[in-house]
């Protein structure tokens, strides 16, 4: 029925939509897109990436995690796998060859990912910061929920989604919402500065977030999801850490007059760093897709930068390998 608020109504929300909240900024409308499309494909303002990128390397999974640490593998653009004593987490699932839909439109890898689906152990928790095609991927998702039938922690909106494609079971929450899962688990919907949509007529009909992570054990791990900066990441500090790990966007940043208010620059990736106060932060989103206008190792060297001029040590914010696996204290 129309009017009727399907949503709790919030700073966010207005019931049957989400937005960004006052004086923050809101994305730029679909009308955007041809001025920046303009300025790329006719003025060759963006920085072309190669059709294809070094392969990762072959990941070599721990048979165990000692109490009081995680593994913790970066397969590709936002998707880790988090080993947990007792409990296996994958984050914004991507396996695809293309981020969109019908398997053929959208941007397609330059890099594969770090592990095959088959190739990944029992997974419990599967996390879905919001619905865009590069971070939802239904084939991975329709993968998983037949082969590993995992929890779908998601934000508010997305459960029906899901369950109209035959996924799930799943939980969606509201910013600052928790749900206790198995293993010890509880994850926490965070903000984000971001915005959702899969279609022209969807915009923001579904929430987007982060999400952070506690077990019985000591510290905090938090997943970012997609976000650009704003003043809110002092808040998920202070209520949810010590923040032990960070997972933190990088990537698809340029050009800022359209990205700003959705993608953080590798700079306010390190300020979004030091706001958590997070120990250790783990780059993520680049190197894989090209969705905008910078450089396939553009976000690497800037952050370096970034860090430098901070005085921010390199191993305290570091970006990972492909396929790489790091066991890191959450104490």
């Amino acid at each position: 029925m129309a009017g009727v608020p399907r949503f709790p109504v919030s700073d966010h929300g207005d019931g049957r939509r989400f937005f960004n909240p006052p004086g923050r900024p809101q994305a730029r409308s679909f009308l955007s897109l041809p001025r920046w499309w303009f300025q790329t494909a006719v003025l060759g303002q963006g920085t072309p990436w190669p059709k294809q990128a070094s392969p990762p390397a072959v990941p070599r999974l721990p048979a165990s995690v000692p109490a009081g640490h995680v593994a913790v593998t970066f397969i590709g653009h936002a998707t880790f796998l988090l080993q947990l004593p007792g409990v296996n987490i994958l984050t914004d699932p991507m396996f695809s060859r293309r981020a969109g839909p019908f398997g053929w439109a959208g941007p397609p890898r330059v890099r594969p990912p770090a592990l095959a689906l088959a190739a990944l152990p029992r997974i419990d928790v599967v996390l879905l910061s919001h619905n865009h095609y590069d971070h939802l991927d239904l084939p991975s998702l329709r993968w998983l929920a037949r082969e590993r039938r995992p929890l779908i922690v998601t934000t508010l909106g997305n459960q029906g989604w899901l369950a109209a494609r035959g996924l799930g079971p799943a939980v969606e929450l509201d910013w600052w919402q928790a749900h206790a899962c198995a293993g010890g688990l509880e994850v926490t919907c965070t903000p984000a500065q971001h915005f959702s949509a899969r279609a022209p007529w969807d915009r923001c009909r579904t929430l987007w977030g982060g999400f952070a992570l506690r077990t019985d054990g000591p510290g905090t791990i938090y997943f970012a999801g997609d976000t650009g900066y704003c003043d809110g990441f002092g808040e998920i500090g202070a209520r949810l850490g010590p923040v032990a790990l960070a997972l933190l966007p990088i990537g698809a940043y340029e050009p800022r007059w359209f990205m700003q208010a959705v993608h953080c620059s590798p700079a306010e990736a390190v300020k979004i760093h030091r706001e958590v106060r997070a120990r250790r932060s783990l780059a993520m989103h680049f190197g894989t897709f090209e969705l905008t206008d910078e450089g396939i190792d553009d976000p690497p060297r800037a952050l370096a930068l970034a860090l430098a001029a901070a005085g921010i040590a390199p191993d305290e914010f570091a970006v990972p390998g492909f396929g790489e696996t790091r066991l890191i204290p959450l104490a």
